[in-house]
């Protein structure tokens, strides 16, 4: 009932007390008085109540907007880390964070395929501790190198992978998607690089599998002259804390895979093979490779040898 109704409705019911003795008609009207106190109170906090909703529902729009404001720039952010953008070994803050003669490594990064600690893996005194957001230092190569291992010649002890084809392994796609890694069968296997001349070996970066977080067990990285092995053999990465792959036992840690990679500091070491070891993984037995790339520069040919020029001179025959 609107305000006037409500009057109307109170005229009609206190008509007849103006026709009634002094006393009651004095009454009545205090009566009306209150009433119409009461009413215009009653129109005072419909009108507050009023102004409150609104003064809510501009709140509410003003809250949803900054929401949308703030998922929009973590997408951006969270878009650049999928596409390369994470600061990892190739984020430099200064100039001076390289060596006087020395340059950033250069990696491209492939997708992020996931973000938290998987939950089924359980820390221990060889695993390392994982953080999606940890940036890497920055890592200072000579000028001039490159991936000496892009579309190399890859051998490995399970010549028949049950999935993919050795090539996937130097073919420059880090993707972790179907149809970008190899697939090799149980227990202690290798893939082996042949970079075709001697070369000075700066920095490794491995991808095994990063579609799901895993631990590769027993990861042995080994540089050698020959083939075979046999020749001036080094390792320069082993993380096998319990000798199970019959390579020694390893000082490094165990690592999740992540998109990222593992960085491996070759210290400039000159061979020409690199052999990759593995055993299996926390997800099963199975032991894979998405890329790798061996960053360095050939060695430079020796300067050809300078004898003394032997002249025999004649006798002198007057001094």
């Amino acid at each position: 009932m609107s305000t006037h109704d409500e009057e109307q409705d109170l005229a009609r019911t206190l008509k007849a007390g103006y026709g009634a003795p002094p006393p009651r008609r004095q009454f009545v009207e205090e009566v009306r008085g209150r009433l119409r106190q009461e009413l215009r109170a009653a129109q005072a906090s419909r009108r507050r109540l009023l102004r409150l909703w609104r003064w809510m529902a501009a709140a509410a729009v003003i809250v949803v907007a900054v929401g949308v404001a703030v998922v929009g720039l973590r997408s951006t952010s969270c878009m650049q880390e999928d596409l390369g953008g994470y600061p990892g070994p190739v984020a430099f803050s200064t100039p001076g964070d390289v060596p006087g003669g020395m340059v950033p490594l250069n990696v491209s990064l492939p997708q992020a395929l996931f973000g938290d600690t998987p939950y089924h893996i359980k820390p221990h005194a060889h695993l390392e501790k994982y953080d999606s957001e940890k940036a890497r230092p920055p890592f200072p190569v000579p000028k001039g190198t490159t991936n000496l291992a892009l579309g190399k010649p890859v051998t490995s002890s399970d010549p028949m992978p049950i999935i993919g084809e050795l090539k996937c392994v130097t073919d420059g796609d880090k993707e972790g998607t179907d149809g970008s890694y190899v697939e090799l069968g149980p227990g202690i296997q290798w893939v082996q690089i042949d970079l075709r001349k001697p070369c000075h070996i700066y920095a490794i970066l491995v991808w095994h599998y990063h579609a799901q977080g895993r631990v590769y067990r027993d990861v042995v990285v080994q540089v050698a002259d020959d083939p075979d092995f046999i020749e001036n053999v080094r390792t320069i990465y082993n993380n096998d804390f319990d000798n199970s792959s019959g390579l020694g036992v390893g000082k490094d840690l165990e690592y999740i895979e992540d998109y990222r990679g593992r960085l491996i500091d070759a210290g400039g070491a000159k061979a020409c093979y690199v052999r990759f070891y593995s055993n299996g993984n926390t997800s099963d037995d199975q032991n894979h490779y998405v890329e790798v790339e061996v960053h360095g520069r050939p060695v430079p040919a020796e300067a050809a040898q300078t004898v003394p020029l032997d002249v025999k001179l004649p006798k002198a025959r007057f001094q």
